[in-house]
């Protein structure tokens, strides 16, 4: 392997730039993983999330193939096809003994290195050891790139206790709002509805398994409604930041039924909720989710390789490294395209 590696260095949503930096070395434990596809997450496009720690090599959806193992790695073998966490939890701390992965300090602190718009990474041990899924052979490493998003919703589906038979109101419909309509749909959920400003998405939310689409700007409640046997719905999953979003999405929970705050908004956001109408009247249950726990990625990893949440569907760009500028404002446009997948080794 040369000692040198291209990767795609982010500065800002509009200027991203492909670079040399020294390939990883590994130690003991740990492992060298060549990335075949890398997603670009919604997260990715946060500028105000990210900006003051820039430049940075982002990409945490990868999928690739093990190149090389160090001293004690006995689970995993060069040639390897697998998909990998970057956020690892210590499974022994007060959050996980819980059930609570995600809000464990160690999770939050974990990464690889560097980033998976690269041509390679280096697995930390903590990783290897919690973190690496290998791939069955009925999954493409492109596919594979969904592993980490769809454990995400598993969770955040999970901590809002959808049933079968649940009406869902989907609000935004980019990857992370179709991977909730795919999973809901697969899992038994009833009347599934979506929005988003964009129809080349709400046109995707149909084709992926919303019995109805509607521009967020047309009276949601009145809609759910109409079609809901004068119901609102039982869930309600915002996939969007907006603050708009947040109010509908409030507007629009039957009695009883919960609001799953999926997405973070901008800083400074604040929700006013009328306490008695929504908590004590109505009974209402307001919930956030945040990452994935391990196990939570291989139940993500089996849907898809069982092709019970159909993924490849959602796809829409395949780009280089070199490309990977054009990349980063697709998906921070969020409107003609919906998944895009980075090939570093093209």
């Amino acid at each position: 392997m040369n000692e040198l590696m291209r990767v795609a260095k982010w500065y800002n949503n509009q200027d991203v730039r492909v670079e040399e930096m020294p390939a990883p070395r590994i130690g003991p434990g740990e492992m060298l993983v060549r990335i075949e596809a890398s997603g670009i997450c919604g997260s990715d496009v946060m500028e105000w999330y990210r900006i003051d720690r820039a430049p940075l090599v982002l990409g945490h959806e990868i999928s690739g193939q093990v190149v090389k193992v160090g001293d004690g790695v006995t689970r995993y073998k060069k040639g390897d096809r697998v998909a990998v966490a970057h956020h690892v939890p210590c499974n022994t701390c007060h959050y996980c003994l819980n059930g609570n992965h995600t809000a464990c300090e160690t999770l939050r602190k974990t990464n690889f290195d560097p980033g998976g718009f690269a041509e390679y990474v280096r697995l930390p041990a903590i990783n290897v050891d919690r973190g690496v899924f290998l791939l069955p052979r009925e999954v493409s490493y492109d596919e594979a790139t969904f592993v980490e998003p769809l454990a995400c919703v598993l969770r955040g589906q999970k901590r809002a206790q959808v049933q079968p038979g649940n009406s869902l109101l989907v609000v935004g419909s980019g990857i992370a709002g179709l991977l909730h309509i795919g999973l809901a749909r697969a899992l038994g959920a009833g009347r599934i509805v979506a929005t988003d400003i964009s129809d080349y998405r709400l046109a995707a939310a149909k084709k992926l398994g919303a019995e109805a689409a509607f521009q967020a700007r047309e009276d949601i409640p009145a809609r759910l409604r109409s079609i809901n046997e004068g119901r609102l719905a039982d869930r309600v999953i915002v996939c969007t930041g907006a603050a708009s979003a947040l109010a509908q999405a409030l507007a629009s929970v039957e009695r009883g039924g919960t609001v799953l705050l999926f997405a973070p908004t901008n800083p400074g956001v604040v929700l006013p909720v009328p306490v008695n109408e929504f908590f004590f009247r109505n009974d209402v249950t307001i919930t956030t989710s945040y990452a994935g726990s391990p196990a939570d990625y291989q139940t993500a990893l089996d849907l898809i390789r069982a092709g019970v949440v159909k993924v490849r569907p959602m796809i829409t760009h395949r780009l280089s490294l070199a490309e990977a500028g054009l990349g980063f404002q697709l998906v921070a446009d969020a409107r003609d395209s919906i998944k895009v997948v980075i090939k570093p080794q093209r």
